[in-house]
């Protein structure tokens, strides 16, 4: 059975060059089988409903603006996969639509461009309905799980504390409300409370500058959901960026 991947992705630059986030992305996939294909919930693909992409070419989206000219110029060309996108309808239900507008986006390819470089598996988004609830995404995991008996990796691509409002450029490591939160979230996920991180409020105060919108967040109710409660888990990436956006990623089974 493939593992699900929680990334946090921060900053689009993290797509160039190596460094210590990088090699933790690596280090992610490193024993696991080649999947089949790969199934990525980004935080990027925020929609009314929930959408599925069914391009057999995807293209890369740079969803982003005043960046250097060299991370306009990246290109990931991962084929799509038409049939897993069909089967993803059919596991969620007829309230998923069938999408070939949008393509690959930062959350997605930042990513992936590290863990599989020759971009040759085939790859498809997931969007995130910003109307559901935290536990119907979550809920929707549940129903994506079978999908890793048949090859498929399921990455959600975020980050738990993920509030760019109150970045602090020049701070080295995380507020501690967002310090807070991450080992909140950390504490609930090693103890296989899943209903502590679906309802995230629980972890008091520091929860309410954790995200002010929640797109970021939500990749994990979706990872964790097709996760389960009874696999080993191995975190990475146990760092801060700017104060308020946490790195922190987990690989489930």
């Amino acid at each position: 059975m493939m593992p699900v991947l929680f990334v946090g992705h921060g900053s689009p630059m993290n797509a160039l060059g190596k460094n210590s986030i990088t090699q933790g992305w690596r280090s992610m996939v490193a024993s696991c089988d080649t999947p089949i294909a790969i199934l990525c919930i980004s935080a990027h693909w925020y929609t009314k409903g929930t959408r599925v992409l069914s391009s057999e070419r995807p293209r890369t989206i740079h969803d982003f603006y005043g960046f250097p000219h060299e991370l306009y110029a990246i290109s990931y060309p991962a084929p799509g996969d038409v049939e897993l996108a069909k089967r993803i309808g059919d596991l969620l239900g007829p309230s998923v639509t069938a999408d070939d507008s949008w393509g690959l986006d930062h959350g997605t390819w930042s990513v992936l461009r590290h863990m599989y470089p020759k971009a040759d598996i085939p790859v498809v988004q997931l969007s995130i309905d910003a109307h559901a609830s935290a536990q119907v995404l979550y809920d929707q995991g549940v129903k994506l799980e079978a999908l890793r008996k048949e090859g498929v990796l399921i990455v959600g691509s975020g980050n738990i504390v993920h509030n760019l409002a109150l970045v602090d450029m020049d701070m080295d490591g995380g507020f501690p409300w967002a310090i807070e939160f991450d080992a909140y979230i950390h504490d609930n996920i090693l103890a296989d409370r899943h209903e502590g991180v679906i309802d995230y409020r629980q972890a008091g105060a520091c929860a309410e500058d954790a995200f002010w919108t929640r797109e970021h967040y939500d990749p994990l109710l979706v990872a964790l959901g097709a996760a389960g409660r009874d696999g080993p888990v191995a975190i990475y990436n146990e760092v801060f960026f700017a104060g308020s956006v946490s790195m922190t990623s987990y690989r489930f089974g």
